[in-house]
C-alpha cells in the first residue's frame, strides 16, 4: 500500500506561483508512476501532470504545459508540482496519486492510491 499526503496549497494572485508536495509512505512508491490531478467545483477530476517511476518521463495536460513542472525525489519519497503563471482557472483541489504501473499514465483508472487533496485558489 501507499499513503499519500499533499501540502503546499493556498491562495495566490493570478500570475503567482505555488509548489505542491506529496509525501508518500509505502514500499511501492519508488516503483510507481505518480500523477497530479485536480478537480474544480462541478467538474470532473482531470489529470494535470504525470511522471514515470524513474522520473525520466513526464507529461502534462495542454492547459498547463510550459507553466507547471512535475518531478520526484525517490530518496525522499516525495513528488512535487511547481505551478507558475497561475490563472484563476487553475483553481481546484489538487490530488496526487500513485499509479498501478511504473510507466507514465494519464488516465484516472491507472491510479489506485490517492491523497486527500490540497486546495489551490487563484484570485484575479
Amino acid at each position: 500500500q501507499v499513503q499519500l499526503v499533499e501540502s503546499g496549497g493556498g491562495l495566490v494572485q493570478a500570475g503567482g506561483s505555488l509548489t505542491l508536495s506529496c509525501a508518500a509512505s509505502g514500499r511501492t512508491f519508488r516503483t510507481s508512476s505518480m500523477g497530479w490531478f485536480r478537480q474544480a467545483p462541478g467538474k470532473e477530476r482531470e489529470i494535470v501532470a504525470a511522471i514515470s517511476w524513474s522520473g525520466d518521463s513526464t507529461d502534462y495536460t495542454d492547459s498547463v504545459k510550459g507553466r507547471f513542472t512535475i518531478w520526484r525525489d525517490n530518496d525522499k519519497d516525495t513528488v512535487y508540482l511547481q505551478m507558475s503563471s497561475l490563472k484563476p482557472e487553475d483553481t481546484a483541489v489538487y490530488y496526487c496519486a500513485a499509479g498501478r504501473y511504473s510507466g507514465i499514465a494519464l488516465s484516472t483508472s491507472a491510479y489506485n492510491y490517492w491523497g486527500q487533496g490540497t486546495q489551490v485558489a487563484v484570485s484575479s
